[in-house]
This record gives structure tokens, sequence and C-alpha cells, in this order.
């Protein structure tokens, strides 16, 4: 009888990083998202980044032993992702500056989602309508970020439904559907069809044995290694293309 091959979050997170990797380096040197086969084929692997950073965000908060210190790791790399994020790609540092789109990193809706959460969780003093208002808010907020308000809306669908791992990904597959529709229509139509490589992340996920790990250490790679890979790709366009905006 073979044996069910499983791995732990660690591992899991491995997989994002490097499809991270592969997918911000195409932009470095495929930019502008060209409809080549080449281009293409990398940036449908960076597809699973997304839906298992919010798949981890969703477990990290349930299983975090304090819910405030989680919220503020999120919220301090959020900042600091946000330089390294404008460096990488040659964008204002204003998120009002520019295009409405990709003005900061996916960092910024990752700590929202999680200050949602904790409103409606711990926020017991709040009246209904009051909690409403802000997480509304704050949703609205990440407006302008990498993948836009529906990465807190796909965590927030996928929270409802942690521990159904079809559910949560009916819940991710329907926020990314809008997404894609808001992109072809108005952004990029390679862009839009691109994010069909989503639904990859559903037999990669189904490997999670719900373990963090032995590796404590990966706690903190990935809040590294995220603004840190956005600097060195900001350090080669430079050398390679100047101060140009690999967004556009």
């Amino acid at each position: 009888m073979k044996t069910k091959i499983q791995f732990n979050a660690n591992y899991l997170k491995v997989v994002a990083i490097i499809a991270m990797t592969i997918d911000h380096a195409t932009d470095l040197f495929y930019p502008g998202f060209p409809t080549a086969p080449i281009p293409l084929g990398l940036h449908f692997i960076g597809r699973l980044t997304a839906p298992i950073m919010w798949f981890f965000v969703c477990e990290g908060y349930y299983y975090t032993k304090n819910v405030k210190k989680y919220m503020l790791r999120l919220g301090v790399f959020a900042i600091i992702s946000h330089f390294a994020y404008c460096f990488g790609f040659g964008i204002s540092l204003n998120p009002l500056e520019g295009g409405i789109f990709n003005r900061t990193s996916v960092m910024y809706p990752l700590f929202i989602a999680v200050l949602v959460l904790y409103i409606e969780d711990y926020a017991l003093a709040m009246k209904k309508w009051q909690k409403k208002l802000l997480q509304f808010v704050l949703v609205i907020s990440a407006f302008p970020a990498d993948w836009s308000c529906i990465a807190v809306l796909a965590i927030l669908g996928m929270y409802s439904k942690r521990g159904d791992l079809k559910k949560q990904m009916w819940e991710m597959v329907q926020w990314v559907f809008w997404y894609g529709l808001v992109s072809f229509l108005f952004v990029s139509k390679t862009y839009a069809l691109e994010l069909v490589g989503v639904l990859m992340v559903y037999p990669v996920l189904k490997l999670y044995n719900g373990e963090r790990g032995k590796a404590k250490w990966m706690k903190w790679f990935f809040y590294v290694y995220y603004p840190a890979h956005l600097f060195v790709i900001g350090i080669i366009r430079m050398l390679v293309y100047g101060n140009i905006n690999l967004t556009v």
C-alpha cells in the first residue's frame, strides 16, 4: 500500500516562495506582461503564490497564540514591503500617484485581512454597524495594492470555510473570477486569462498535513525574503533598464 505524500506548512510556503520568485523574475526580464509562450508559462506558475499565502494567513490567524503580535508583524512588514515593492518595480512611493492598481505590495491586503478578522472577533465594544463600516473602509483601502481588495475578501471568505478545503477553494475562485473580470475589461486580457492558474493550488494544498513543521525560523524567512528579493529585483532593474516602471 502506497503512503500518501503530505507536506507541512513550511514545505508549501517554500512552493509559494519559488512560484513568487519565478513570477517576479518574469516581470523583470519580460516586462509589460507579453503574450509570448515563455513568459505566459512562467506567470502561470506564479499564480500559485497568492492563494497559498491566503490559505496560510487563515491558518496563521487561527493558530496564533497572540493575534496582536501576528497583526503587528504583518503591519510592519507591509510597510517595509511597500518600499521594496516600489523600488523593485519602479513605482512611485506615493500610492495615490500614477495608476490605481499595483501601488503597493500584497503584504498590505494580508495585514488588512487580519485586521478585519480581529475587529470581527475582538472589538466587542463596537456596535455591529460600526464594525461593518470600519471593515468596509479597511477593505476599500486595499484597492490600490497588488491583488487589490480581492486578496482581503478571498482571505475572509476562505477563513469562514476553514477546515473544508473544497469550500475554501470555491470562495477563492469566486473572488478571483471578479478580479479577473475587472482585469479583462479594464486592465489586461492576458493577465485576466492567466488567473486560471490559481486552480493549480487545490491539488497542492490537498498535500497539507495540518502541521507547521519543525523549522521555526521559516516563520521569519518569508517575511524577510519577500522584501529582500524585491530589493534585488530593483537593483537588477536599475542596472539593466535604468529607472523605468516595469508594470507599464
